[in-house]
């Protein structure tokens, strides 16, 4: 629907289609509640992340899409999936990100390395670990954001972690 809307309003001129088609793919998952990051859709295309993005902008802007801002509650359970980590494991995750919400302290944050920190914690919460290399590699993140996110919410929630 969005890339016959672009066609229709003559905007895929001058761009490759594959550029528009990646983008309004970006676009489509993220109107349907199942946001993927701009790096995976480069992945499986020939197509950079800035193109993506800057096709995807352009798009939202000229077919006056209204996008909501993905959350990081939108990637905890593709990941834990990922991840092969069990529901309690994913519950824990929901949990503290809704405190962390509740706390406001996560406004600013990349959403995507916000849940990497969340299941981070809720693994070693829970007893299923798992390295956040591991973590990283599947979110698309660095160890470092991870860390450094890890580090927040574990100060300002006063969970306790025996490592």
């Amino acid at each position: 629907m969005i890339y016959r809307n672009a066609v229709k309003k003559n905007l895929i001129r001058g761009r490759s289609i594959e550029i528009v088609v990646v983008s309004t793919v970006y676009a489509a998952c993220r109107l349907a509640g199942m946001p993927r990051t701009l790096d995976e859709l480069s992945k499986v295309s020939t197509i950079s992340r800035r193109d993506i993005g800057r096709a995807y902008r352009f798009l939202v802007r000229k077919l006056k899409l209204k996008m909501d801002v993905p959350t990081p509650l939108t990637y905890i359970s593709r990941f834990c999936n990922k991840l092969k980590l069990s529901q309690k494991v994913n519950e824990k995750a929901i949990e503290i990100l809704n405190e962390s919400i509740k706390k406001e302290l996560i406004s600013g944050r990349g959403p995507v390395g916000v849940a990497a920190a969340a299941i981070y914690i809720s693994s070693v919460l829970c007893n299923e670990k798992r390295t956040q290399n591991e973590i990283a590699e599947v979110a698309g993140v660095t160890e470092v954001t991870i860390r450094n996110r890890y580090k927040e919410l574990i100060d300002k929630l006063d969970i306790v972690i025996e490592l």
